[in-house]
């Protein structure tokens, strides 16, 4: 008996361990995303867009935990658009929320009906349904006075955006972590930019969220996007480090390696007596290796770093007292 107890002590700390090891390394990663993009900035009021899945709750999460130790003061309300999908639980956001004390408003509009009105059966709702989602939300956006608006997209979304930009659009574009708006009025910010849906999976596990399924447009089968999805997460099984890689491509790219006549003056390149930064050398001939595995050490230095920002929205440093009072917005 005492065995088995001891054995039930040692599994807990272990998942005790691995759980603050994953919320450290999920912190670390919006830190960063927040700090090189310029995300958040002092007197911003964030407006966290929260669907009820496991990406929204994650960002929700570890915004409100940055911005109790953040060198700068941003108050955060969360956002959920109920779309009137058929047996959507309406009371499962406004209880988890008002358990928290975040600020938060439910905006109820019947886009599910439209879009099942307009869409014929068996074809996607995606495009559709974002259209009518990303106009309602900039109009709450100006209502609540929100100077950023943040979506809990992440690492894979972004990689795989590129691909079915690629394979479909015939375009090298994926989801930038910040950018302006369609309409010009508003900062749409991805803070989880850096972070693994396997992670947030976990995370979104460890914290217990209570998670809404969406029956409109997660249930339709075949969509390409769940094609390349599969395709992605089958390098990562097979090829350690290979999505890592890619992602970091998408941080270093050469304009005058690729064919885009507009991004690169082709047309005006000529020769000279100088050395040419980036020019071939022995025709193109270069060396490449397998990717490394993803180093899960929180602690160890990142394989390629950026600059940071000299304020880090990780900083714990107290703020001053005239400086506390305007942190948060809770209700």
């Amino acid at each position: 008996m005492s065995e088995q107890l001891h054995d039930a002590e040692a599994k807990a700390k272990k998942a005790q361990f691995e759980g603050n090891k994953l919320t450290k390394r999920l912190r670390h990663q919006v830190g960063d995303a927040i700090n090189d993009f310029n995300m958040i900035e002092e007197g911003d009021r964030v407006m966290v867009c929260l669907s009820g899945g496991k990406d929204s709750y994650t960002l929700l999460d570890i915004l409100l935990g940055l911005q109790k130790s953040a060198p700068i003061n941003f108050s955060i309300v969360a956002v959920n658009l109920d779309q009137k999908q058929p047996g959507f639980p309406e009371h499962v956001l406004p209880q988890y929320l008002e358990s928290i004390g975040v600020e938060y408003r439910i905006v109820e509009e019947d886009t599910y009906s439209i879009v099942k009105r307009l869409v014929p059966e068996g074809k996607t709702t995606c495009s559709l349904c974002s259209r009518l989602r990303r106009g309602i939300l900039y109009r709450v956006a100006d209502e609540l006075g929100a100077t950023k608006i943040a979506l809990g997209h992440h690492r894979d979304d972004i990689l795989h955006t590129f691909f079915l930009n690629m394979f479909y659009g015939g375009k090298l574009k994926a989801m930038p972590p910040k950018l302006v708006s369609d309409d010009g009025k508003h900062m749409v910010i991805r803070p989880l930019a850096y972070c693994r849906e396997k992670d947030i999976e976990r995370y979104a596990t460890l914290r217990a969220f209570p998670i809404i399924p969406c029956n409109l447009c997660g249930s339709q089968p075949n969509l390409q996007r769940q094609v390349v999805k599969e395709m992605v997460n089958d390098w990562d099984k097979r090829f350690p480090g290979r999505v890592e890689s890619m992602f970091r491509a998408m941080q270093n790219v050469v304009p005058s390696h690729l064919a885009d006549t507009g991004l690169f003056d082709f047309a005006g390149l000529q020769t000279g007596d100088a050395p040419f930064e980036g020019g071939d050398t022995a025709f193109d001939k270069e060396e490449f290796r397998d990717p490394q595995p993803p180093v899960e050490d929180d602690d160890a230095a990142p394989q390629a770093a950026a600059p940071r920002r000299t304020i880090s929205i990780l900083d714990s440093r107290p703020k001053a007292p005239s400086e506390a009072s305007g942190g948060s917005c809770g209700a």
